[in-house]
């Protein structure tokens, strides 16, 4: 009886167990997700978490250690390289599955596993929030209450210097449009000058000739 083993054998040899999960290990690191049945998929994540996390810390017996269990060195340089600065900042579950239906020919249940953060889809949203955020510190609160404190004395003045340019800019203003008023004004006088001194002169000349007729 086999009461309390959790470990899914998957009705296989432990010899063949292993090399069938390093096998699945290599071709998710390689591909970032695989499509396989729901058990398999369960016993994997089990197996290929622990690589991952072995795989942050990058040192000779880190590397040598994940080689012993995929036995390909080009997967552990990809492993080392690109998905571990990949995951630095995530403190475990590294992979997702989805349930994807059953299989045709013998109705097994399907899923799809893949490596949570190359999935754009999903990490899209989150990748913009972490640029964006920033750090705050205590401080922040005080200098922002300062920085209105001065903004509220300052401000009193600008309006007092506003009301000075108007009141300024007001008298200039109404001395222009006194002295274009007055300008017409002479002008007008001085044109109903002229024909008064022009019917003068000939007023005398009129006289002269009546005086030489009689």
């Amino acid at each position: 009886m086999r009461h309390g083993k959790k470990v899914n054998h998957l009705s296989r040899t432990d010899s063949h167990r292993r090399a069938m999960l390093a096998n699945m290990a290599s071709s998710l690191i390689l591909h970032k997700r695989i499509t396989t049945t729901l058990a398999k998929a369960k016993a994997l994540r089990v197996y290929v978490e622990p690589i991952i996390t072995k795989s942050k810390d990058d040192t000779t017996h880190s590397r040598r250690t994940v080689f012993s269990y995929l036995q390909n060195k080009e997967v552990v340089s990809i492993l080392f390289r690109d998905i571990a600065a990949k995951v630095a900042n995530r403190p475990g579950g590294y992979t997702r599955i989805l349930k994807m239906g059953n299989r045709l020919g013998d109705n097994a249940s399907m899923a799809l596993i893949e490596l949570v953060d190359y999935n754009e889809v999903y990490t899209g949203g989150d990748a913009a929030a972490a640029e964006k955020k920033t750090t705050r510190r205590r401080g922040s609160k005080a200098k922002s209450a300062s920085a209105k404190a001065t903004a509220d004395k300052e401000s009193p003045k600008a309006v007092v210097a506003a009301e000075e340019v108007e009141v300024i800019e007001a008298p200039v203003a109404e001395v222009e449009t006194a002295e274009a008023v007055e300008a017409p004004v002479a002008e007008t006088e001085t044109t109903e000058e002229a024909p008064k001194a022009e019917a003068t002169e000939e007023a005398p000349a009129d006289e002269t000739d009546k005086k030489k007729e009689e």
